[in-house]
């Protein structure tokens, strides 16, 4: 009676639907999109047993660009929604984060993966390298929301969603240079001879400043066109035009991986220096909105052939002692390694706990599997590391989708609390507690 077309077309239609209301009826529930479809995946590869297996290994070529796309739009997104301007105080939470915690996380894990599971030092580091950035796709319910259009709004980020978000859209540029080196441990071996002057000149060097130079460029070209150009007919601000993001997303990440630079930064940088112009145009909303939208649908997709991954035996062969390395990365690792880095900052305790612990894993850590498992030579250990980081990430999709929701809410109330208490609550969003 029903044809297979037909009720995929029914049920993506009804994803799509459910992914525009999902966020607005789980806003204050213990339950986020993500693990709604990470749910929704698990039960159709489950019963539908006529789908094919998204397995990531057999079809690595599709799982390496869905997850290209959905990181480079999602960090698109994150540097649009950013109204505070870069500067080394006010992002001192920023630099922190991600120059002492995201390195700890990385040693933490490569050890644990070399004593605890057995793995070599190439596969150890590159799952370590994997698994550190705090993802931007995943981590929306903690993150800054639409792009302020009032100067009196521009200073209200919280610390919290402020340091989250801007984590994000850098440390998944930042752990590339780790995952370079975790390759090239697995193909020249680990003599300091034949990895480290490429290494250092190439991969950290060359490839972080050009990706920083190439997306403030594009940001500042960008931002000229969309909003100063003197010919008004292509000055595209005045058109509510929002489609070009995903112009100035591929262009910006095109050009930059063409030179060999680091793409997911040059995005994040770009979208950060488009917002730092004309702060109060109503341009940026537009913008933000669209990328938001096109990046949740994205999102759809890649946590419903995950669930379908792990109904399809993505955890098949799970031992115990990789069920504790993966929770004491959620709950241990991540946790006290940033909240160390935060020591003797502003920031108050409460808002310092939460940053520490909401170091959501996801998408990002897929791209960078897939990236590297196609670039070295792990095939003693693929399945384990696919294994490892499917069970980091599922877990972090849930641990912290039934937290996000109420810790959030309960900050923002004692943030208020406090506030009225001083007698000053249009300091809300700043005030530590």
């Amino acid at each position: 009676m029903f044809e297979a077309p037909s009720i995929i077309y029914a049920a993506a239609g009804l994803a799509v639907f459910a992914a525009a209301l999902l966020p607005r009826l789980l806003m204050r529930a213990p339950v986020s999109m993500p693990m709604v479809f990470l749910a929704a995946g698990i039960l159709v590869f489950s019963f539908a047993r006529d789908l094919p297996d998204p397995d990531p290994l057999k079809y690595s070529d599709v799982t390496l660009h869905l997850s290209e796309v959905c990181v480079i739009i999602s960090l698109m997104g994150a540097g649009l929604a950013i109204d505070r301007r870069v500067g080394w105080r006010s992002w001192s939470t920023t630099w922190r984060l991600l120059a002492i915690a995201m390195p700890l996380c990385i040693l933490v894990l490569t050890l644990m993966g070399l004593w605890l599971l057995g793995l070599g030092l190439a596969s150890a580091l590159l799952v370590a390298a994997a698994l550190a950035p705090t993802d931007p796709v995943l981590a929306s319910e903690v993150q800054v929301g639409e792009p302020s259009e009032s100067e009196e709004d521009l200073g209200a980020e919280d610390e919290v969603r402020f340091g989250l978000t801007s984590e994000a859209g850098l440390n998944d540029g930042l752990a590339f240079p780790f995952v370079y080196l975790a390759i090239l441990f697995s193909t020249v071996g680990l003599a300091p001879s034949a990895w480290f002057p490429e290494w250092i000149l190439l991969d950290v060097l060359w490839r972080m400043v050009i990706g920083c130079a190439l997306g403030f460029g594009m940001g500042k070209l960008l931002s000229r066109i969309f909003f100063r150009t003197p010919l008004k007919s292509v000055r595209l601000a005045n058109y509510s035009e929002g489609f070009v993001a995903l112009a100035a997303t591929f262009l910006t990440y095109g050009v930059t991986e063409a030179v060999e630079g680091y793409g997911f930064i040059a995005v994040f940088v770009c979208a950060v220096t488009i917002r730092a112009s004309e702060q109060t145009h109503g341009y940026h909303g537009v913008l933000h909105s669209y990328i938001e939208q096109l990046e949740r649908l994205l999102t759809v997709v890649v946590l419903v052939l995950l669930g379908g991954a792990v109904a399809r035996g993505l955890f098949e062969g799970l031992r115990p002692l990789e069920v504790v390395v993966a929770v004491a990365f959620i709950l241990l690792v991540r946790p006290l390694t940033a909240w160390l880095s935060l020591a003797r900052t502003p920031t108050g305790p409460k808002e310092r706990t939460v940053l520490a612990f909401f170091g959501v894993r996801g998408i990002g850590s897929i791209y960078y599997l897939s990236y590297a498992l196609s670039k070295g030579e792990f095939t003693a250990d693929e399945t384990a590391l696919w294994r490892i980081g499917g069970l980091v990430i599922v877990l972090s999709i849930v641990v912290h989708g039934i937290t996000a929701a109420p810790v959030i809410n309960a900050l923002d109330r004692a943030r208020q609390r406090k506030a009225r208490e001083q007698g000053d609550e249009t300091q809300a969003p700043n005030t530590p507690v």
